[in-house]
Order: structure tokens, then C-alpha cells, then sequence
């Protein structure tokens, strides 16, 4: 299968429409058209951990290959990879889309953010116990100043904002134009930037590590934190402890702002393969046999120190009602979980470490969040990785 060539509308996509419907299906794998972008360098050597196999012997009985190949049809996916065990055992690519280019992963990139943050605090260059006002002096008198950088990783910050993605002329509205990633809410010299947005948000009044709210500024700020403690780009820091360690096949990118900073909550666009190596070196390392990548001590703080408080007083609780939140990941449960990420327009990691399944969806979805749909996913996955167990 070859790529097709742009679409014939392909000059009336800009940063108005990206992420609509029709233009998505071109704009997520084509990011770096309409938005600035770091390079996240790889090895560039061939891929080698995944066995070259692709079984579909298993769909049969409870799973039917013509059934789910008409599921992800139907709820735009773009790319639907599912390994065991180091073996590619189902590949599906839409016809717009043959996997060549990096897609966008959206909040997935959060939780490749939350990894790399255990990685470095593995190094003793980050500590979550510290406040953010210790990594980012400018940011003593913004709502965040006295929260910590745990309760960044784990959404528990009390800022003033609402992540509401059809916002057109709100706050939501100024967050995604300073990134870049829509046309600027009006017009000045000198357009503001991501740091400077964030620096600008209060708090509610209310006590940090509470209760587990949403807030993508989070994870931008948590990408700052990175930096700030490092003393390099962001991109650079995927590259040199994930990118390269894992072995990644093809470059990676990042969405950036007009001054450099890095999107580290929705702009990393990677190619789906290695969307799943990085799956399958957590599935190693939860499911005890450790993986050189993976810190061991991250791995069974994610899986095990979750504030099951917090979220079930927050408002996603209702789609893992068992769950809990960690690090920038979700987990289905506390007792045996799997390990989830999840993006908007239909962007998943799932991760169970008992079967060591690992399922990578990119998806071109018209809405940016789709509840039900999402709840039949996950039972989806759920019973892709029971069939293979």
C-alpha cells in the first residue's frame, strides 16, 4: 500500500480546521505542515524487537477479523496495532493512512511525558516531593506556585481553568492559540507564548491533591519542569532517555510554540510501531521482569500509589470506575490493572502486563471525546487481550 497523494482540499486545511473532520485525516500524520516541530531523533536502526509475524489465526469465535475491521472503520481509526509477547499479531491501516508518517497522539503524549519524568527522577535529576516554584521561579505567584510536582503528574492541581475542547473564544481557546495550535485570539506584535499563558493561571483557592482535575496546562508545565531541571529541550530528552534506549525505528516530533516550547501535553507525533515498543517495554517492566528503560521504582509507584480518593472525586471516574491515576497514566483497576493512555480524537495505549498485550489505536475521530464510544474500547481491548491470553 502507498500513501495517497494530498487531498485535493488539502489547501483549505490551516490552523482554524486541523483537527476537523474531513482535513484530521490528513492533518494527524501530517502535523508538521501547518505547526512548528523539535525533532526527536531515533536510532534509525531497523526494528528488531518485534518478531516479524502478524497472525490473525485468533480472530475466530468470540473475535471476528471482518467484525473488528468494520468497528475500526467505523470509529476513524487510522492505525490499530496489536502485539503479544513481542509478536505483531493484527496490523490494520485506513487507506488514508498506511503508517509511514508520525501521527499525532495527543494526551497520550502526557503520559510519555509522565515516563520520562520517573526516568529522571531515576537519575536524581527530578523530585516530585519538590514544589514547582523551586523548578520555575516565575511561577511563585501563579496558581501553581506551591504545588508539587507529584500533584502536577497526577492532575490533583487546584488551577482555574476548564478544559473544554469546542471552547472557540475562552480560556481554552487562548491556551490552544499560545501553543500554536490555533490562529493567535488576537492580533499583537508579538503573539503570547505557552510559559507565559501558563505563568498567567489561578488558583481556585481550594488545596492542591484533593481531587484529580483534567487540566492539560498540567502536563505543558510539567514539560517546562523537565527542562528547567535538565537544562535541555524537551525533544532532546525523549530522544536521549526513551527514543534511543528503546531502540525506536523512525524520528519522532514535537509540536512547538513560537518560542520553542514544547507541546509535552498533546504534540508528540510518532510512528505507530513505536508507539508500541514503548508499550511493550512497560509491559515488561509491570509485569516484574524489568525492562533497562523502565525505572523499577516508577513502575510500582505508577501501579501501586495512585490516590483512588482523588479520583473517584473527580469527574472521569465514571469511565474506569475501579481506576485510578498515576504519573500520567491510567490504570482499569488497583488489584490487576491494565495500564492505559489516551488521547483525544481517539488516540489509545493499552498495556495489560498479565497477558503482556499491547494495543496502539490512532484514530482521525470528528469529536474530540466520545464517552460511550470510549467505554466500548476499552471492553474492547479488554477482550482482545483475554482471547490472546
Amino acid at each position: 500500500m502507498t500513501e495517497a497523494g494530498p487531498p485535493a482540499w488539502r489547501e483549505e486545511i490551516s490552523l482554524a480546521n486541523w483537527r476537523q473532520s474531513p482535513y484530521n485525516r490528513f492533518s494527524f500524520h501530517h502535523v508538521r505542515e501547518f505547526i512548528p516541530t523539535a525533532e526527536v531523533e531515533s536510532t534509525h536502526e531497523p526494528p528488531t524487537f518485534f518478531r516479524n509475524l502478524i497472525d490473525t489465526g485468533w480472530l475466530s469465535g468470540e473475535l471476528k477479523e471482518a467484525d473488528l475491521a468494520a468497528t475500526l472503520e467505523a470509529c476513524d481509526t487510522d492505525a490499530f496495532i496489536v502485539v503479544r509477547q513481542n509478536e505483531i499479531v493484527y496490523e490494520w491501516h485506513a487507506d488514508h493512512y498506511p503508517g509511514r508518517q508520525p501521527h499525532i497522539l495527543f494526551s497520550v503524549s502526557k503520559s510519555v511525558t509522565g515516563l520520562l519524568a520517573g526516568i529522571l527522577q531515576s537519575v536524581g535529576l527530578l523530585d516530585p516531593k519538590a514544589q514547582v516554584a523551586d523548578y520555575l521561579p516565575e511561577a511563585k505567584d501563579s496558581g501553581y506556585g506551591t504545588c508539587t510536582v507529584q500533584q502536577i503528574l497526577d492532575m490533583q492541581a487546584e488551577i482555574d481553568f476548564v478544559e473544554d475542547y469546542l471552547d472557540q473564544s475562552g480560556s481554552f481557546a487562548r491556551y490552544r492559540a499560545a501553543t500554536g495550535w490555533n490562529p493567535p485570539s488576537v492580533s499583537t506584535a508579538e503573539p503570547e507564548g505557552l510559559a507565559a499563558f501558563l505563568m498567567s493561571l489561578k488558583g481556585t483557592g481550594k488545596a492542591h491533591g484533593q481531587i484529580f482535575r483534567y487540566l492539560s496546562p498540567n502536563s505543558d508545565l510539567l514539560g517546562l519542569i523537565l527542562e528547567h531541571a535538565t537544562n535541555a529541550r524537551y525533544a532532546d530528552l525523549v530522544s536521549k532517555y526513551l527514543w534511543q534506549p528503546l531502540g525506536c525505528a523512525h524520528n519522532a516530533y514535537v509540536t512547538v510554540d513560537g518560542k520553542g516550547a514544547a507541546r509535552s501535553a498533546g504534540g508528540l507525533c510518532v510512528h505507530p510501531l513505536d508507539l508500541a515498543l514503548l508499550g511493550s517495554a512497560i509491559a515488561k517492566a509491570a509485569s516484574g521482569e524489568g525492562h533497562p528503560v523502565i525505572p523499577a521504582d516508577w513502575i510500582e509507584d505508577t501501579l501501586t500509589r495512585g490516590h483512588q480518593g482523588a479520583w473517584r472525586a473527580g469527574e472521569f471516574a465514571k469511565l474506569l470506575p475501579q481506576g485510578v491515576y498515576r504519573n500520567q497514566w491510567y490504570l482499569t483497576d488497583t488489584a490487576s490493572p491494565a495500564v492505559l493512555a489516551i488521547g483525544i480524537h481517539g488516540q489509545w495505549l493499552y498495556i495489560d502486563p498479565k497477558t503482556q498485550v499491547i494495543i496502539v489505536k490512532l484514530s482521525s475521530q470528528a469529536e474530540p471525546v466520545d464517552e460511550s464510544l470510549d467505554v466500548k474500547l476499552i471492553d474492547l481491548f479488554a477482550g482482545i487481550s483475554r482471547v490472546l491470553s
